[in-house]
């Protein structure tokens, strides 16, 4: 099992970048297909690095100027050889997490709720976030959606990453988990700082932030990411599974070597597995082509009103070039200089990530169906699909 490789994100088992809110576009006006070779070169060569390093398959896709670049390497079955498609669905983990932060900040701005991000935890979820040093009543939803609240990532923990890696995960992979057992495995361990005097990617702020949408709607997270924002953007080949252990639709198997740092060790498929492991942190499916068109919608203001935009998009500083907003991570790319936003993931035998320029104008997304091999290979293809 990786531990921070990309930002600690769900790997683990399931683990582990007014409200107006957009119609679906019409068919009309939807971006075409393009086989612009020539002008992703640089990008199909690092997905063909990629798949050279191990990976059975990979899948990109990137939207610029009205126009549509896909680009594959390697299979999406190991069995059959199917190559992977265009429309294939695959886990998304912790881009999960940009789609929660976008409900929570909606309902910010909906007076109907008297929900503000400066409020406490304590006061959506009274006497939850209690022990070990551990208090709700210092952490407001801001520090959640930040990573700023000091709270322990549960997927950290002993006892979890012993039942759900390794060939744990084979017996266990069915077993899922209800979002207070996973907040009271976070809360088993003492903070890693005081409220606001740090950053530390935690999964459990964000079953926490799942958890503080349901008290406020009375709904469950799923249905209002659902209404929010899947219909309204037309994302027909995303779902929030729940319990579902499958994956729907047309989509390639997912690989793991269970996070056995042996690269030798056995290669497993893992498409199946109960997702409530990472509920709201991260249990998302998507296509390439939802996840684009997710966040182009966010970063051109189509789902949050100026204040709640700003306010997503206020970056703590994490040096180097990056910063994290609300759900939301910024780059500086180094072999360019061009700024990205959008959000990396790791789960059971899928790895993805997304990046857009500040002005939604070309954005890109590629998955791999694995979750070993080297982080650099997927920063080495966003370089080379902004600045190659």
């Amino acid at each position: 099992m990786p531990t921070h490789a990309l930002p600690r994100t769900l790997v683990a088992v399931a683990l582990a970048g007014a409200v107006a809110v957009t119609a679906a576009v019409p068919a009309s006006a939807a971006p075409r297909a393009t086989s612009h070779h020539s002008t992703h070169s640089a990008t199909q060569d690092a997905l063909d690095a990629i798949t050279r390093g191990g990976t059975p398959g990979v899948l990109a896709r990137a939207d610029r100027a009205g126009e549509v670049w896909h680009g594959t390497s390697g299979v999406a079955d190991l069995r059959t050889g199917r190559p992977r498609l265009p429309r294939d669905r695959f886990r998304i983990g912790s881009l999960t997490k940009p789609f929660i932060a976008t409900v929570v900040l909606q309902l910010a701005a909906e007076p109907a709720y008297g929900l503000s991000i400066d409020d406490t935890v304590d006061k959506w979820l009274p006497g939850l976030v209690r022990g070990n040093g551990n208090d709700g009543r210092r952490i407001t939803l801001r520090r959640l959606l930040q990573h700023t609240s000091g709270l322990y990532d549960y997927i950290d923990d002993d006892g979890f990453r012993a039942k759900f890696t390794g060939p744990a995960f084979l017996s266990h992979r069915y077993d899922g988990a209800t979002p207070e057992e996973l907040v009271r495995t976070g809360l088993a361990h003492e903070p890693l700082f005081d409220p606001g005097d740090g950053w530390s990617y935690s999964n459990t702020n964000y079953i926490l932030a799942g958890m503080v949408i349901e008290k406020a709607t009375g709904n469950s997270y799923a249905t209002e990411v659902e209404r929010r924002i899947i219909r309204p953007l037309g994302l027909r080949g995303t779902t929030v599974p729940g319990t579902s252990s499958s994956v729907p639709g047309p989509h390639g198997r997912h690989y793991s070597k269970l996070y056995v740092d042996d690269p030798a060790a056995r290669v497993h498929d893992v498409t199946d597995f109960n997702p409530s492991v990472s509920g709201a942190s991260g249990e998302i499916i998507s296509t390439t082509r939802d996840l684009n068109t997710f966040i182009r919608a966010l970063l051109r203001g189509k789902l949050l009103p100026p204040v709640q935009q700003q306010e997503m998009f206020t970056g703590y500083d994490l040096g180097g070039g990056r910063t994290y907003g609300l759900g939301i991570r910024s780059q500086t790319l180094k072999a360019c200089g061009v700024k990205v936003w959008g959000h990396s993931s790791e789960v059971p035998g899928s790895l993805t990530r997304t990046a857009a320029t500040t002005d939604g104008e070309h954005v890109f997304t590629l998955n791999r169906n694995s979750d070993w091999g080297d982080p650099a290979l997927e920063q080495a293809a966003v370089e080379a699909e902004f600045c190659g």
